[in-house]
């Protein structure tokens, strides 16, 4: 898996925020790589939920873009 850093902004109230999007790739038939890549993503997740510092970037939510295959993780 490999992401990309995208500056975002909320349409209800206009503020910017940092998208971090998730893309992964098969590599061969082998899904197991895959697998690993999203059990790595879901734990940064956890880890940026449950982390309050002012010098770290504050978790906002995450979903998964079916259109893109991809899960995004805004901050």
């Amino acid at each position: 898996s490999f992401s990309c850093v995208y500056k975002v902004r909320r349409t209800d109230d206009g503020k910017y925020y940092a998208m971090k999007k998730y893309y992964f790739i098969e590599i061969g038939k082998d899904r197991s790589d895959e697998r690993k890549g999203k059990i790595k993503c879901l734990e940064l997740i956890r880890i940026l939920a449950s982390i309050t510092h002012p010098n770290i970037v504050n978790y906002r939510e995450a979903f998964f873009d079916d259109r893109s295959q991809t899960l995004c993780i805004v901050m």
